[in-house]
C-alpha cells in the first residue's frame, strides 16, 4: 500500500529531527560531562589538518597498543551543524577497548554545498587510509560510524570513486545510525534553507541509487521512537545494499529517539556499540557484485 501524502506540517515532523523530538539539546547536556572527561583524559592529535579547508580537520585519540584498528566517526547536525569537540565521548569506550578512534570535522553548509561536505568527508578518510599509520593506526583495519547526516557521509564513503583517488579500500565494516541516505526529502523541510539543496545536488548525493564501489559488512540502526518515514530510510538504504550483493544487518532499537540513540556509544554492552566492535574487528569483506 502506497503512503498517503503529507501535509507540509506532517513532512517536517517526520524529516525534521529536531521538529519531532524539541527536546534535542537536552541530550547534548547530558553527555556534556562524559565528554569533557574524554577531552581531559584521553590522549589526543588535535586539530589534524587533512585539506585547505577550515573544516577540514580531524582528533585523532590514539590506542595504547601500535598498529591498533582504526575508527572513523562522523557526527550528525543534517549537513549544516556541529562539530567534532562535541564528540569526543564517542573516543572513550573505543581506546579502552584498544581501537584508535578519529572524529572528523567535515564541510557545512550553506557555507558548502552538500557536494562539498561530501567530498570532504571522503578527503578525511582518505587522509587516514594515508597517513593513520604515522599516528600508530593499521590503515588495513579501518572501519567507519556516523550518525544521521554522518549516517549519509558513511554511505558517500562506501560509494566513492577510490579508484580515482589511487586508492582500493577494503573497510572492516560500517555502523550506520538514524541515517538519511536520499536527501530529497530535505528539500521539503525548513531546513534546506541552510541546506540549499536543488533536485541535482540531492540526485548526485543520493546514496539510495549510487552503487557502492566498497562494500564492507553494513550494521543500520534506527531509533523506535523515532517517526516511521525516518525509520523507513534506514530500511530503504538497507534495500539498496541488498540489491548490490550485501547482507547489511538492521535493527530499530525500542524506546530511543533521534538523539538519545548516541548514548549508546558509552555502553560497551549496548547493540550500537557491540556492532562498533564487531566492524573493528572485522568480518570477511564482501566484494561488489559483478557488473
Amino acid at each position: 500500500m502506497t503512503d498517503a501524502p503529507l501535509s507540509a506540517e506532517e513532512h517536517e515532523f517526520h524529516y525534521n529531527p529536531q521538529r519531532a523530538f524539541p527536546e534535542f539539546a537536552t541530550y547534548r547536556q547530558r553527555r556534556a560531562p562524559a565528554n569533557d572527561a574524554a577531552h581531559a583524559t584521553l590522549r589526543k592529535h588535535a586539530d589534524i589538518a587533512y585539506g585547505d579547508h577550515a573544516r577540514h580537520r580531524l582528533d585523532i585519540y590514539p590506542a595504547a597498543q601500535p598498529g591498533a584498528p582504526v575508527h572513523v566517526f562522523f557526527h550528525g547536525g543534517y549537513w549544516r551543524a556541529n562539530d567534532k569537540e562535541s564528540f569526543a565521548f564517542i573516543a572513550d569506550t573505543l581506546v579502552r577497548h584498544g581501537i584508535t578512534a578519529v572524529i572528523a570535522n567535515y564541510e557545512l553548509c550553506p557555507g558548502s554545498t552538500l557536494d562539498g561536505t561530501v567530498d570532504s568527508a571522503v578527503a578525511a578518510v582518505e587522509w587516514v587510509l594515508r597517513h593513520i599509520a604515522e599516528y600508530g593506526g593499521d590503515p588495513a583495519a579501518v572501519s567507519l560510524s556516523g550518525h544521521s547526516a554522518g549516517a549519509h557521509l558513511c554511505a558517500a564513503i562506501l560509494a566513492a570513486d577510490w579508484a580515482a583517488r589511487g586508492l582500493s579500500p577494503a573497510f572492516r565494516g560500517a555502523v550506520m545510525i538514524s541515517g538519511v541516505y536520499d536527501p530529497t526529502p530535505a528539500m521539503g523541510t525548513t531546513v534546506n534553507t541552510e541546506l540549499r539543496l536543488t533536485p541535482e545536488i540531492a540526485s548526485r548525493q543520493d546514496y539510495e541509487r549510487r552503487a557502492p564501489t566498497a562494500l564492507c559488512p553494513a550494521h543500520l540502526f534506527a531509533g523506535g521512537r523515532e517517526p516511521w518515514r525516518w525509520i523507513d530510510l534506514t530500511f530503504r538504504y538497507a534495500h539498496h545494499l541488498r540489491r548490490h550483493g550485501a547482507d547489511p544487518e538492521v535493527h530499530v532499537l525500542p524506546g530511543y529517539n533521534h538523539f538519545d540513540i548516541l548514548d549508546q556509544y558509552m555502553d560497551a554492552e549496548s547493540s550500537i556499540f557491540r556492532a562498533v566492535l564487531k566492524a573493528a574487528a572485522g568480518q570477511t569483506i564482501i566484494r561488489p557484485a559483478a557488473a
